[in-house]
C-alpha cells in the first residue's frame, strides 16, 4: 500500500477554500474535503497531492471551515466548474443537499467521485471509493461485545458526527450497533432505536472538543457508562480526556473508526480498546488516477465485485483480539497507519 505512493510526495501549502497549483500541468481536478485540520483529511490531501504530481496533473484543493460547512463545499464545486476541472474528488459534509450542485459539475461533463462518505443516493456521484464503513462499525461493534462478555448490562453512549446525518456516520453507527446485538431501528439513520442500553446518541463535529462535552453530557446522563462508540478518533480523544477527569477510563470500553497514527498510538497505550483502520491515502491517490483515466480515455471507474463502491479496505486495530473478530496488533496497525 505505501509503495503506492513511494517517493512521489511533495509538499503544497494550501488554506481552507484555497486552490494548490501545480504550475503547468494540464488536467485539473479538484479535493474537496470536509475540513483541513483533521488527520484523515490532512493525509488525504497528501495522498492527492503525491499522485497528482507524479501523473502531471493539477491539483486544487478546497475545505470546508468545520465538518457540516456546506455552503463552502457548493462554493468549491462552482468555482471548479468555472475552472474547466476534469473530475472532483469530495467527502461531502451533507450528503444529499450536495447533490444538486454534484449534478451540475456532471452535467458540465464532470467526473465526481465520492471519497469515504457516500452521497444520498450513492449513485449521485460517478464513483465512490470508500471504506466499507458499515463493515468498520459492525467490527468495532462485535469487538466491544466480545470483550464486555455479558451485554445485556450494557449502557452505551453514541458519538456521531453532527444532525445532518452524513452517511457515513449513519453507516459506522448502525455497523456498531448491529456488530454488538442491537436491533435497529430504521437503518438508514441513527437514533431512533428503541434498546434502553442506549443511553444517548450525542454529536461531536467529529473533533476533540466535541468529544469532550459530548463525554461530560453522557456521564451526567448515567454515570455508569461502559461502552463508548465514536465516530472517529479525534472524537475519541476528547473522550479519553474527560474519562481522565472523571476518574473513568478504566470503567468504559472505548471503540472508534480512523487508523491513523495517533489513534492506533492510542489502541497501544490502551487509552482505546480498538479501532477499524481506513486508508485515506490511497483512497485519494486512487480517486486522482481515475479522474486521469477519465481525462484520457473516458472510462469511468469499476465498482468492487458485489458493491455499490469501489472498496479501499479496512482493518481492526487491537492489542486484545476477541475470538471470531479478525483484527492485526497495534504494531502492525502502525506500520499501515496513514499520518
Amino acid at each position: 500500500m505505501k509503495k503506492l505512493l513511494a517517493g512521489t510526495a511533495i509538499a503544497l501549502a494550501s488554506l481552507s477554500g484555497s486552490a494548490a497549483l501545480a504550475a503547468g500541468h494540464g488536467t485539473t481536478v479538484c479535493l474537496i474535503t470536509k475540513t483541513d485540520t483533521n488527520p484523515f483529511f490532512v493525509k488525504m490531501k497528501e495522498g492527492a497531492e503525491a499522485k497528482a504530481e507524479e501523473l502531471g496533473m493539477t491539483l486544487k484543493s478546497f475545505a470546508g471551515k468545520i465538518d457540516g460547512d456546506h455552503e463552502t463545499q457548493v462554493q468549491a464545486i462552482e468555482t471548479c466548474i468555472l475552472d474547466g476541472a476534469k473530475g472532483i474528488l469530495i467527502t461531502a459534509s451533507d450528503t444529499s443537499s450536495i447533490v444538486p450542485a454534484v449534478r451540475q459539475a456532471r452535467d458540465a461533463g464532470i467526473l465526481v467521485i465520492a471519497l469515504d462518505t457516500p452521497l444520498t443516493p450513492i449513485d449521485a456521484a460517478d464513483a465512490t471509493f470508500a471504506t466499507d464503513n458499515f463493515l468498520a462499525g459492525e467490527l468495532i461493534g462485535k469487538w466491544a461485545a466480545g470483550t464486555v462478555g455479558d451485554t445485556s448490562s450494557a449502557k452505551i453512549g453514541m458519538m456521531n458526527i453532527n444532525v445532518s446525518q452524513p452517511t457515513v456516520g449513519v453507516l459506522r453507527n448502525q455497523g456498531f450497533l448491529t456488530g454488538f446485538g442491537v436491533e435497529l431501528g430504521d437503518p438508514n439513520k441513527w437514533g431512533d432505536e428503541s434498546d434502553p442500553r442506549i443511553i444517548n446518541n450525542e454529536v461531536t463535529n467529529a473533533n476533540e472538543e466535541g468529544g469532550r462535552k459530548s463525554m461530560e453530557n453522557l456521564l451526567t446522563m448515567d454515570d455508569g457508562v461502559n461502552v463508548l462508540y465514536t465516530i472517529n478518533e479525534p472524537a475519541a480523544a476528547g473522550a479519553h480526556e474527560t474519562l481522565k477527569d472523571f476518574g473513568k477510563v478504566d470503567d468504559v470500553v472505548v471503540v472508534s473508526v480512523d487508523g491513523g497514527c495517533p489513534g492506533v498510538q492510542a489502541v497501544a497505550d490502551g487509552a482505546l480498546g480498538a479501532t477499524s483502520q481506513q486508508y485515506p491515502l490511497l483512497m485519494a491517490a486512487l480517486g486522482v488516477e481515475a479522474v486521469k483515466t477519465w481525462a484520457d480515455t473516458g472510462a469511468k471507474p469499476e465498482n468492487t465485485p458485489g458493491k455499490d463502491f469501489f472498496d479501499t479496505g479496512v482493518a481492526l486495530v487491537t492489542d486484545n483480539p476477541v475470538d471470531g473478530v479478525p483484527s492485526i496488533s497495534s504494531a502492525e496497525g502502525l506500520e499501515l497507519c496513514w499520518g
